[in-house]
């Protein structure tokens, strides 16, 4: 079931926060924009077709809703159009419908959070034939089905700052379980694969019971962390690495029993998860800003769309008011590491 389609020409949305950044900052950048004409022109960007489409996982989502934002900011300023669209469910196949429109509307970018790693392939190949440059984000498909993927950090320190605060909060000993979204999704497999790594290696005391799916699902979410709790009354601890899954797990033990007693982390925004932290539901919790995931993404399809880049190793480009980026291995660029928020810092945050 496919959801609504939502389209805003960039900078709709004018109090925008992108320039208070959390780990990069540097002078402007960009280019100019045009009408949708075939390909790039060597790097000026003056004839170049700048439409861009944007396909999150889902619509109606708080960290969706805020990387787009971002997107459309960064469209602004090299003079892009951007065109947010996108299923109302996050499942394997529900994407590719809006891939195969963005193609055949002959946009020169599209930009995706992939629910499933294989399943867009053959309408990204189809849409990369026609001329369009794929920019993965957030969630990457197989590398060879996109042009380039933007990083929010690396696995490894994601999945490092989640274990490092749930091991922190539980006294780095008891049952811990893992509330993610799909159970398809690429970015949070991996993870949770680190995660497990980790916990076996570094905290032998601490017991994984169970990873659970939410589907980024506000009220599976809810009722997974329900059962979760239920199941395992010796629980200590919720790692939570979406954003869905964190405020839904949070709301339920905020008005439990458990609240207090069940520690809970993963990875949210500061606006879903501010009452939580402030009525102690939650200690801490993680996430890089969302915001620059979605304005580094559109600088980086602006920069394969112009020619800058062409995704190969040691490539460089600027993204705006973030700086300089450089192309790693496998055509992936990295945003920068997950910052932590709690009672002290998130009322400086508006995301």
């Amino acid at each position: 079931m496919f959801g609504m389609k939502r389209t805003r020409r960039a900078g709709v949305v004018a109090a925008l926060t992108v320039g208070v950044t959390l780990f990069a900052a540097g002078c402007a950048g960009g280019g100019t924009g045009g009408g949708a004409t075939d390909g790039g022109d060597g790097g000026d960007g003056g004839d170049a077709n700048l439409t861009i489409t944007m396909l999150p996982k889902n619509l109606g989502n708080a960290y969706f809703d805020t990387s787009t934002a971002g997107a459309e900011a960064a469209a602004e300023q090299f003079g892009g159009t951007l065109e947010e669209v996108g299923p109302s469910e996050a499942s394997p196949t529900s994407q590719v419908q809006y891939i195969q429109t963005a193609a055949q509307q002959g946009v020169g970018g599209l930009i995706v959070s992939a629910n499933d790693p294989e399943a867009l392939c053959d309408a990204l190949d189809e849409a990369r034939s026609a001329g369009v440059k794929v920019v993965t984000f957030d969630s990457d498909t197989n590398p060879e089905c996109r042009d380039l993927y933007v990083n929010q950090a690396t696995a490894e320190g994601i999945a490092k700052a989640q274990v490092d605060l749930i091991a922190e909060q539980i006294g780095d000993a008891g049952q811990i379980a893992i509330l993610s979204a799909s159970a398809n999704a690429t970015n949070q497999n991996a993870w949770i694969e680190m995660m497990e790594e980790l916990l076996a290696a570094e905290h032998p005391d601490i017991e994984l019971v169970e990873v659970a799916y939410g589907d980024d699902d506000d009220q599976t979410s809810f009722d997974k962390t329900a059962a979760l709790l239920q199941t395992y009354p010796e629980l200590k601890g919720i790692i939570s690495p979406t954003t869905v899954g964190i405020s839904a797990a949070a709301r339920y033990l905020s008005t439990s029993e458990y609240k207090g007693k069940v520690a809970l982390t993963g990875l949210g925004t500061p606006n879903q998860m501010r009452e939580y932290v402030e009525d102690g539901t939650v200690t801490a919790f993680a996430l890089w800003n969302p915001e620059e995931l979605g304005y580094l993404a559109a600088y980086a399809t602006q920069a394969l769309i112009t020619g800058e880049i062409t995704g190969e190793e040691g490539d460089t480009f600027e993204a705006g008011d973030l700086g300089s980026y450089e192309v790693g291995p496998d055509a992936t660029v990295l945003l920068g590491e997950p910052y932590v928020f709690d009672a002290e810092n998130i009322g400086d945050f508006d995301f």
